[in-house]
């Protein structure tokens, strides 16, 4: 094969690759693309389920029996509205109470479902137990055809099994020393005298462990083959509630939401900021689904994956609730196989608190729903503070003084970048009057490339530069930012006190105001205001040394700016976590010690000395002062021209 022939192989397999790879749609498209496929399938499922049941409902008006005039008329209209689960249509209303170390959970026997949730471990902010949602409003509803017809387990009574055994005992359940316990609810079929068939039901069975926020929870059907129609794919869960409020105030980084998680690991929110009212169909492969409070979440888990889903978040303009705080719904197609006589529709509920390690432990994602920040940020939240501040807290210390020794620990790791910054300020410092002197030197605007080359010069020559006390700030940034979202999303500070403040989770009040204030609120935060104080104070020994470093050239629109930004973070910090007030006032003092110590350790005489020593040693240009150099000598040529 000569030279030619190999080159143009090379262009046409080229040309292929890059023509396979222009066409290939992207990630975005690609879901766009799976987006509108089913939201097809979904109106292609709901005509064929509409189509379904008329046909079926025909076919049973056709084929029904005639009502014997001795029979009980309300069980024939029950039969002929729910079919074989008409039985199962009429009883008692009764609520049972299954409890744990951790949880109290009420399951009702109209519907199988969990009317609510108490955390025993847990208050709310005025010392009531914490009830997870409200119990008159919640909703759980599988819908499914049986007979031909459309079937509401919400309109349904079942029977209660502990163990597979029938229960007769008292309402309240508790687990006990046992390691766990099966609860379930029985619908059970009849047929259309109202004779009961004992192997033929639906079951809801619930599976609490000792001390677990975590609880097994399983759609069974037995021996239902031909009541559900064999092309049967999915059955539908509608899944409702109206979570109450918890905490003295909400935090515009982690309000109330709903999150969710795809079976390829990405966790994602309905919505990105605090808003009223937000829908949205998710598609399909969804692991599971959250409703989110500040620090406790109500997540529906499947053990595979839920077919589509429709999610809500919306607030009532008049809540039946005086403790109302929004509206969480999900709509969910989960997948059976109708061709089967036994069905397992295998999931887990989690009523439980937003603790990162707590989270974690189940390996499926949920702990993402605290907001720790973004990627480049949250990995420091989850290596490091959290496991430090974990280890601090171990020793049944007052969180305070956990926040304390925190800081004081990020200070000391910190301290040699610290270090370097303020060396940096003090050789700048001690050139000052050199860098005057070129400035006098060349004062005209033709000579600006001179002087920056002689500043240039005289930096290379001392070892100082003026971006080197930039760089120190730029790393520190990062943990900043880090421990601002750690506090507020922090369950472990939440109802702990120190000094004035009740609870490090929320802003403390010296004085609650008889108006808001546009900007900053309703009341006064101490920690806020000593917070603020000391952050003016560092701004103005800043600008002092500035001055001392850069004399008539430091901005004076910059220095307005950095005392404007103080009062600014004021307003914010107000409603905020008191312990991230506290943080940041901690890190102010420690500051002002560390720029004392380091003014006695750095003596600017003999760091003179040392820079007139350094600038007597010969200094190999950089590639940069060569360049500018050129550009300089470019520059006198063209001014002679």
């Amino acid at each position: 094969m000569d030279k030619n022939s190999l080159i143009g192989i090379i262009l046409i397999l080229g040309v292929l690759i890059g023509w396979s790879v222009w066409m290939t749609p992207s990630k975005e498209e690609m879901a766009q693309q799976r987006h509108i496929q089913d939201s097809i399938n979904r109106v292609n499922r709901e005509r064929f389920v509409r189509d379904s049941i008329s046909m079926a409902e025909a076919m049973a008006a056709m084929n029904a029996p005639k009502a014997d005039k001795t029979s009980d008329g309300s069980y024939a209209e029950r039969y002929s509205q729910y079919g074989s689960f008409a039985q199962a249509a009429q009883g008692e209303n009764k609520t049972w109470v299954l409890e744990n170390e951790v949880l109290k959970m009420d399951l009702s026997s109209r519907g199988a479902y969990v009317k609510t949730v108490e955390l025993k471990d847990y208050k709310t902010f005025d010392s009531l137990p914490l009830i997870g949602f409200d119990s008159e409003t919640s909703k759980f509803n599988l819908e499914f055809i049986a007979d031909g017809k459309g079937v509401n387990t919400y309109d349904l009574y079942f029977e209660p099994y502990i163990n597979g055994y029938l229960y007769e005992g008292t309402e309240n359940i508790k687990l006990g020393n046992r390691d766990s316990l099966v609860f379930s609810l029985r619908a059970y079929t009849s047929d259309s005298e109202g004779n009961k068939s004992m192997d033929k039901y639906l079951e809801f069975r619930y599976t609490m462990h000792k001390d677990q926020y975590m609880v097994d929870f399983d759609i069974v059907t037995n021996n239902l083959k031909g009541i559900i129609p064999a092309n049967t794919r999915f059955m539908s869960i509608d899944w409702a509630v109206d979570v109450l409020k918890q905490e003295k105030a909400s935090d515009r980084l982690n309000f109330e939401t709903i999150y969710y998680m795809y079976a390829n690991k990405d966790v994602e929110a309905l919505s990105k900021s605090e808003v009223a009212n937000e829908e949205k169909e998710l598609l399909s492969g969804v692991k599971w689904i959250s409703f989110k409070q500040k620090f406790f979440s109500y997540a529906l888990v499947s053990k595979d994956n839920f077919n589509d889903a429709f999610v809500e978040l919306h607030t009532k303009a008049r809540p039946s609730n005086s403790r109302y705080q929004k509206s969480m719904s999900a709509v969910i197609d989960v997948p059976f196989d109708g061709l089967n006589e036994d069905n397992k529709i295998e999931m887990s509920y989690y009523f439980g608190p937003n603790n990162f390690k707590v989270l974690k432990q189940y390996g499926i994602g949920l702990e993402e729903q605290i907001p720790l920040g973004g990627k480049l940020i949250s990995w420091i939240n989850k290596y490091i503070v959290i496991n430090v501040f974990d280890w601090l807290g171990h020793y049944g210390w007052s969180y305070g003084v956990v926040i304390l020794i925190l800081t004081l620990i990020i200070k000391i790791c910190l301290m040699p970048i610290a270090f370097k910054s303020y060396m940096s300020t003090a050789k700048m410092r001690v050139l000052k009057p050199e860098i005057d002197a070129i400035n006098e030197k060349y004062p005209k605007q033709e000579d600006a490339m001179k002087k920056q080359q002689a500043v240039m010069d005289l930096y290379k020559k001392a070892g100082a530069s003026p971006m080197s006390g930039c760089l120190p700030m730029l790393l520190q940034f990062p943990i900043l930012i880090a421990i601002f979202r750690f506090f507020p999303s922090s369950i472990e500070l939440r109802q702990q006190p120190f000094l004035w403040a009740d609870d490090l989770s929320t802003y403390d009040s010296i004085l609650d105001l008889p108006f808001n204030i546009p900007f900053y609120g309703d009341h006064v935060s101490l920690f806020t205001l000593l917070m603020t104080a000391a952050t003016l104070l560092y701004t103005y020994i800043n600008n002092k040394q500035m001055e001392q470093t850069q004399g008539n050239q430091a901005m004076p629109g910059m220095k307005v700016m950095l005392y404007i930004m103080p009062i600014m973070f004021l307003g914010i910090f107000n409603s905020y976590s008191a312990g991230l007030s506290y943080y940041y006032l901690l890190v102010n003092l420690f500051t002002f010690l560390q720029m004392y110590i380091f003014k006695i350790c750095i003596n600017e005489d003999r760091l003179r000395k040392q820079i007139e020593q350094a600038k007597k040693k010969p200094v190999k240009k950089s590639n940069f002062q060569k360049r500018l150099e050129e550009m300089q000598k470019q520059q006198q040529q063209q001014m002679r021209r």
